[in-house]
């Protein structure tokens, strides 16, 4: 794995979703670093650890929520290393304890599989169905880390560029929350 600037040069082999994502990075201007790791999905703590210490941020915690009725759907960010507390997640968005939602859900309103959600997959949800929920903790990081939809590449670019260029162009207003992972 090495850290390579932009957009990869050779789109041969990567999904649709992952092309999707650089292109919006590209067509907003938004000035990123990537890695790919093909031969290690970012599926284990381990290979998350190697990436991170190759881009130089944390890769966020991304959950993909819902209510009890299935009828409101969330994408939450929050640090890896802070424990989820649904309770607590739950008292500040005024809603019945949210759990994990679905692949179906995912890939229906996402276009994404277990594994590869990000922010990214909001550009999917032209409908608006998923509310973005951020933890106030990753808007403090000068530099913020997620993958283009697929776990097998992961990117870096300033938190400025998600909060001032990416979710503006997307029409998503996040929802702050502060999460301290307690009881």
């Amino acid at each position: 794995m090495e850290l390579l600037h932009g957009s990869p040069k050779d789109m041969s082999g990567r999904e649709e979703r992952e092309k999707r994502c650089y292109a919006l990075l590209d067509r907003l201007g938004v000035d990123f670093e990537r890695t790919d790791h093909p031969e290690e999905p970012a599926t284990t703590m381990e290979v998350c650890a190697r990436v991170d210490a190759i881009l130089g941020v944390h890769i966020c915690k991304n959950l993909f929520l819902c209510n009890r009725q299935k009828t409101d759907h969330y994408l939450l960010i929050m640090p890896g290393e802070k424990p989820f507390k649904t309770k607590e997640l739950s008292a500040q968005l005024g809603t019945s304890r949210p759990s994990f939602a679905g692949e179906e859900s995912m890939e229906r309103l996402l276009d994404v599989h277990p594994g590869s959600v990000s922010v990214l997959a909001l550009m999917n949800d032209t409908a608006h169905e998923v509310r973005l929920v951020i933890d106030e903790d990753v808007l403090r990081e000068e530099k913020f880390g997620c993958h283009p939809c697929m776990n097998t590449s992961s990117i870096r670019f300033a938190t400025r560029d998600l909060t001032e260029v990416i979710l503006p162009a997307l029409q998503v207003e996040p929802v702050v929350v502060r999460l301290v992972g307690a009881e």
